[in-house]
């Protein structure tokens, strides 16, 4: 029986470990922990030999779990291969960009009344109440600033009303899903902040980014809403490469259903 080849990119040592242990002899891992050379070539994924440059290796099956600058190109590329790939290459491609993946989820989701608007490159701006632009294309509260009155974005910015409530995320891999508060010490919430743990499931929550991930076929995704003060549910944002280290019990379960989903 001839081996499969799987590609493993991002993700730490200890987690390609503990993938390694659960697959038996029928496969090949070969592991990059940055953007690996890839090559597509009628319709074969190829990778460079992580032991010979001048060589490449046919590709059976990707995991992808990180998150790079300038990645975009090498998702568009495994979209472009449609092969098996975890999260799925189609959804990582329309949720990568931040402001293009928002306007794509809002369609999906049912937490859309937060009333939005656009700038391109460099223009001003005056709120009237106060408001948050954000733009580029990192999470975990980064490109983001809050502001009331004059403000000139420096890049092209999605701007909307500030929300006050509990930010909370709601992840989802495979058929298992937590919500997760998210806390920090500014106005600013992510999973990274201290305080920041599992918490009672809102299901209608889990029921709007359960069709947010069918609606991009994604096995695993988090989706970020605020819990307004004033009783209304918000859609702030999807992550494609939601993370999964913070979390002990949400790191176990990515790995078993990796290891899985690969001998699948």
């Amino acid at each position: 029986m001839d081996k499969k080849r799987i590609l493993l990119v991002g993700l730490l040592p200890d987690e390609i470990e503990a993938i390694k242990e659960q697959l038996d002899y029928g496969y090949l891992v070969v592991a990059y922990d940055m953007l690996p050379i890839v090559k597509l070539v009628e319709d074969i994924l190829y990778v460079e030999n992580p032991n010979r440059t001048d060589h490449f290796l046919a590709v059976d099956r990707v995991v992808f779990h990180s998150i790079f600058k300038d990645d975009f190109d090498f998702i568009t590329l495994l979209a472009l291969w449609d092969g098996p790939c975890l999260p799925n290459a189609n959804g990582m491609m329309d949720l990568r960009k931040r402001i293009p993946g928002l306007a794509r989820s809002l369609k999906a989701s049912k937490f859309n009344a937060i009333k939005r608007g656009m700038a391109i490159g460099e223009q001003e701006w005056n709120a009237k109440k106060e408001s948050v632009a954000k733009w580029g294309v990192w999470h975990c509260g980064e490109d983001k600033h809050k502001f009331k009155g004059e403000y000139v974005t420096e890049e092209t910015s999605v701007i909307e009303e500030f929300i006050e409530g509990e930010a909370v995320r709601i992840m989802i891999i495979g058929d298992k899903y937590w919500q997760i508060k998210l806390t920090g010490d500014t106005w600013l919430k992510s999973i990274h902040n201290e305080g920041s743990w599992e918490m009672e499931l809102d299901e209608e929550l889990l029921n709007d980014s359960q069709n947010i991930a069918k609606y991009f076929n994604m096995q695993m995704i988090g989706v970020d809403y605020m819990v307004g003060k004033d009783g209304v549910n918000y859609l702030l944002e999807v992550n494609h490469i939601p993370n999964i280290t913070v979390f002990p019990f949400i790191r176990e379960e990515f790995i078993d259903y990796a290891s899985k989903w690969i001998q699948y």
